[in-house]
């Protein structure tokens, strides 16, 4: 328990662990109280809420979690320095959601999603504060007021979706899903207050919150390539609905079809698949850091140590876990969502243990300032699966297009991000 790396990593552990419980108890919760219909619009609506909280929060605490162990920085005003110019981005986002909304919206192919859309706008500087505070405490290794904070929020989320989103179903579902996004404001704010309480220094001056020109270059330099690289998959994902929708519709598809088997695919067979993703998730988070003080040191034999330590640890997370749901889907599917239909699972499966070893090597290649690598990386994997969707709507084979298309970019990106970790190991 003297290794810092171990310390945080078991209490994001704990944490995403109970944090992933409340998330599932409001994914039951949810999807009793909306229906399928109802979580069908908001899965068509959250890739476009994806692709603008990514905007949002340019990468900064992926940055700051990278910088702050480094300690070459003022680090308090690395941190107040970066709220001012996130706010002029959102302000520019919000300004951008209000005129292209009604557009989007026809891309989406359902007026009902206008709303919803809308009420992106408002959670995203709420977001992108709390985003950025979660990355500074990633940076000292102090992970405790994350794992309170996502705790209170998800309690927060849970308690609306129970009291409230029960209250609104008279006014339709187009009304209810804009509040579902809108929840998220309320809980994110909840989030910021609880990590203010554990910052050590209180008094903010004037001058703290003015940028410094090496501060944000040094950001820009992590932070740009991070976002280019999480923009290429929310892009994708924003344009994944859209591009199903109007292949398949005209290869003799209905709208209504593709909508309902596009939610039961993003709303249940992919979340239930990424359940497990908190236990790699909570290894790699602790490992940017970690990895990122052994480059400065010049531990080069503990960095390939560690490497291999969080990647066997993920690969055993990723086949045990898939395998358990392999022997009954159903069970997990039931009892989660009340769903019992299972026919997609069963190919997507095997891919997902590979997509855990994702988690573990891009963390690694952050720390050694490889994120154009990742970017790149990314990139090819998702343009192949754009590609795919497209191609196999013309085979007749329904949204099984969507399922091969992400089997795909899974492959193609994990075996990328394997070979430029192995270039990079190589050169130590």
């Amino acid at each position: 328990m003297k290794d810092t790396f171990f310390k945080s990593a078991i209490i994001l552990l704990i944490g995403g662990f109970l944090t992933k419980m409340l998330g599932m108890i409001i994914k039951i919760i949810m999807t009793r109280i909306v229906g399928i219909e109802g979580i069908s619009l908001y899965m068509l609506v959250f890739p476009t809420f994806s692709l603008f909280m990514t905007l949002s929060q340019l990468g900064f605490p992926t940055a700051l979690s990278k910088l702050i162990p480094e300690d070459i920085h003022n680090n308090k005003k690395l941190v107040l320095s970066l709220i001012p110019i996130s706010l002029f981005i959102n302000l520019i986002l919000i300004l951008i959601i209000i005129i292209t909304s009604p557009t989007i919206s026809k891309l989406l192919n359902d007026e009902r999603t206008f709303y919803p859309i809308l009420a992106i706008a408002f959670v995203l500087p709420i977001d992108s504060i709390s985003n950025i505070l979660r990355g500074y405490f990633f940076g000292k290794q102090r992970m405790i007021p994350h794992t309170i904070s996502l705790l209170s929020e998800q309690i927060v989320r849970l308690l609306l979706i129970i009291f409230y989103i029960p209250k609104i179903l008279y006014k339709g579902l187009a009304f209810v899903t804009t509040n579902l996004i809108g929840i998220n404001m309320l809980s994110e704010f909840i989030s910021i207050l609880i990590m203010l309480l554990f910052i050590k220094e209180k008094s903010i001056k004037k001058r703290d919150l003015l940028p410094n020109k090496k501060n944000i270059k040094s950001i820009f330099e992590i932070s740009i390539p991070t976002t280019a690289s999480r923009l290429i998959g929310a892009i994708t994902y924003f344009f994944e609905p859209i591009i199903l929708t109007k292949f398949l519709i005209i290869n003799k598809y209905s709208s209504s079809y593709i909508i309902k088997e596009y939610g039961i695919i993003e709303g249940y067979i992919i979340p239930l698949l990424l359940i497990p993703s908190f236990l790699s998730g909570a290894i790699s988070n602790a490992l940017l850091p970690d990895i990122s003080k052994k480059i400065i040191k010049k531990d080069n034999i503990n960095i390939k140590k560690r490497i291999k330590q969080v990647i066997t640890i993920s690969l055993l997370i990723g086949i045990t876990t898939m395998t358990i749901l392999f022997i009954n889907p159903k069970l997990f599917l039931n009892l989660i969502y009340n769903y019992n239909n299972d026919k997609y699972i069963g190919a997507l499966i095997p891919f997902f243990i590979i997509l855990y070893l994702q988690y573990p090597i891009e963390s690694t290649l952050q720390a050694f300032n490889k994120s154009k690598n990742i970017m790149i990386n990314n990139l090819i994997g998702t343009i192949t699966k754009l590609l795919s969707i497209i191609l196999f709507s013309y085979f007749k084979i329904g949204l099984y297009n969507l399922v091969i298309a992400i089997i795909i970019n899974i492959i193609i990106t994990t075996i990328l991000d394997i070979k430029t970790l192995k270039k990079e190991l190589l050169n130590l």
